[in-house]
């Protein structure tokens, strides 16, 4: 693992500043880094970001179905069935029809989910820790503050807008015809 710095906006005679200087580009920089670091700190527990964020949402909101699930992480119907589906035939979830609409299924941790999540609990605070390493404490508050704004105000213009579970459906439905 190289620990090259990149050139920064401070480099400006270099040809690709305004690059490196775009939001855009050092918001998927950041993406990559963080998904790199996930890897390296939970590789042996065999969970992917996707996957560890699908069962972080089940475990809090018990008896969602998968469309709520997508959309309460921001993922696609199809790449949501995929996280599902690998995630139900190692065991760490279940699938049973919902008491109030049998033609849906609702989701649920198993214990051997649970018990999963359990044990990569050090490893996920760790990855949360290397990442915003960099940063001075108050920084980091001031950090995720702005990423929760940006990500807020910004929501209705993702492919896949991201709908708490939580929210009743009317609010939900607003919220999508503003975006």
């Amino acid at each position: 693992m190289s620990m090259t710095k990149p050139p920064t906006e401070a480099d400006p005679g270099l040809p690709l500043a305004e690059l490196y200087a775009r939001p855009g580009f050092l918001l998927r920089r950041a993406h990559q880094i963080a998904v790199g670091i996930f890897v390296q700190e939970c590789s042996g527990f065999g969970l992917t970001p996707p996957q560890h964020s699908a069962l972080i949402a089940v475990g809090h909101c018990p008896g969602l179905d998968q469309a709520a699930l997508a959309r309460a992480l921001g993922f696609d119907r199809a790449t949501i069935g995929q996280v599902v589906e690998g995630l139900e035939s190692r065991g760490l979830l279940r699938r049973r029809d919902s008491p109030t609409d049998k033609r849906r299924k609702t989701l649920a941790l198993s214990a051997k989910g649970r018990a999963l999540m359990s044990q990569a609990s050090a490893a996920i605070a760790r990855t949360s820790e290397r990442l915003l390493a960099p940063l001075a404490a108050k920084e980091r508050e001031h950090f995720v503050r702005l990423l929760r704004q940006l990500t807020g105000e910004l929501n209705g213009a993702s492919r896949t807008p991201v709908t708490h579970p939580a929210l009743p459906v009317d609010k939900k439905r607003r919220l999508r015809r503003s975006a």
